[in-house]
């Protein structure tokens, strides 16, 4: 009978703590992990400002209390407190090259770095963070090689995330690549990217099944908003009568350890169209309640790193009716995040690319939708503005 009752509560305590790790809504610094669209909306608004002077390789992500963290070159940190109007003193990290997929943790508000040496692939350091980008420290983890007993490579990805939705929620997942021994064109058919993930707060890392296409590259990730996990990759490969020069696209139904239904986006271009060598993009889910709008940064040139352009989805990536001019002039790399709810964040879009240095752009979707339409789609009636 005492047997039975200790089952009883045992079996009811894990299905309680599965439902509210599912169903958990605040951030560790007690703010909305997701809020409402109006806070996005509003009077238009675009500001641009240079950070960092030189070098390459940018991240940007959003701390849990509202401070942003431009990650740069190999590696530092600029940290703003007060939404992007101002950045303190250059912040270092370790030493090596921007791994890319700088990761936040929702839960308890710990972000990751990977820093790893050049050229890749290459051993790997993870930095953690305590105090929303102030200082970091080196961790030790385990990070395990995917099916093929290939172990994965950071190298320059856009950010990391944290589900929220869904049994996988509080996972930390972000895109990784595998170089097939080398970053050499002879060996570009065999490349792919994946990712990897966390159910244990960044102490252990399992590797994703690849991507489903090679020849891919760097890569960025974003969560729905009914748990599915959407990917966008780079492709500087593709086999014979496959387009090398727009976004490769698939979808995760079990927290990004697999991928399935392959599809190229005609309407999101892969970097310059001159050339098959692709750009890594940004890639942002604005944080609305209910809502899967989607935010991807490119160079939209025909020709160059050149004129940096923001395309809109409000499907999950399924359609992109939208896009805007943001820089025009140089655009290589972008990493693009979203502000959070109940801090001086809330209602901002951050752009972070390479220019001669370290630019960063904030903006709104109402700045957004004043843009050209792509003929991809339409802008649907509930995005009043």
């Amino acid at each position: 009978m005492t047997y039975n009752i200790l089952f009883i509560f045992l079996a009811y305590f894990a299905i309680s703590n599965t439902f509210l790790q599912a169903k958990s809504t605040k951030t560790a610094a007690g703010h909305p992990v997701e809020g409402k669209l109006e806070a996005f909306l509003g009077e238009p608004k675009i500001e641009l400002k240079k950070i960092i002077n030189g070098n390459r390789f940018p991240n940007v992500v959003v701390a849990v209390d509202g401070s942003v963290l431009a990650v740069w070159n190999g590696v530092v940190v600029k940290r703003s407190e007060d939404g992007g109007d101002t950045w303190g003193p250059e912040i270092s990290v370790g030493k090596g090259f921007m791994g890319g997929g700088v990761t936040v943790n929702e839960r308890n508000g710990e972000i990751f770095a990977f820093v790893e040496k050049h050229p890749p692939p290459a051993d790997v350091t993870v930095y953690k963070s305590k105090d929303s980008g102030k200082s970091w420290k080196p961790l030790k983890v385990e990070i395990k090689p995917d099916s093929k007993g290939n172990a994965p490579s950071m190298h320059m990805n856009d950010h990391g995330i944290t589900l929220r939705h869904g049994k996988h929620a509080g996972r930390l997942i972000r895109a990784t690549r595998w170089y097939a021994g080398q970053n050499n064109r002879s060996k570009w058919p065999d490349h792919y990217t994946n990712a990897i993930y966390s159910d244990d707060g960044g102490k252990t890392w399992q590797t994703s099944e690849p991507f489903p296409a090679n020849g891919t590259g760097e890569a960025a990730i974003a969560e729905l908003s009914d748990g599915r996990v959407y990917y966008n990759s780079r492709r500087h490969w593709a086999e014979k009568g496959a387009n090398p020069l727009r976004r490769w696209t698939a979808w995760s139904d079990d927290g990004g350890a697999t991928w399935k239904d392959l599809s190229i986006c005609e309407v999101l271009p892969d970097g310059p169209q001159n050339t098959q060598y692709g750009c890594m993009a940004g890639l942002t889910r604005l944080p609305i309640e209910g809502r899967d709008i989607l935010l991807y940064s490119n160079c939209d040139s025909p020709g160059g790193r050149k004129l940096g352009t923001v395309w809109v989805s409000f499907d999950g990536g399924k359609s992109w009716p939208v896009k805007r001019l943001a820089a025009n002039g140089g655009f290589a790399y972008s990493s693009m995040t979203s502000g959070r709810p109940g801090t001086k964040t809330e209602g901002w879009v951050y752009l972070n690319f390479e220019a001669g240095g370290s630019w960063m752009t904030r903006f709104n979707l109402s700045w957004l939708l004043k843009g050209k339409k792509t003929g991809d789609g339409e802008v649907p009636d509930w995005v009043s503005q």
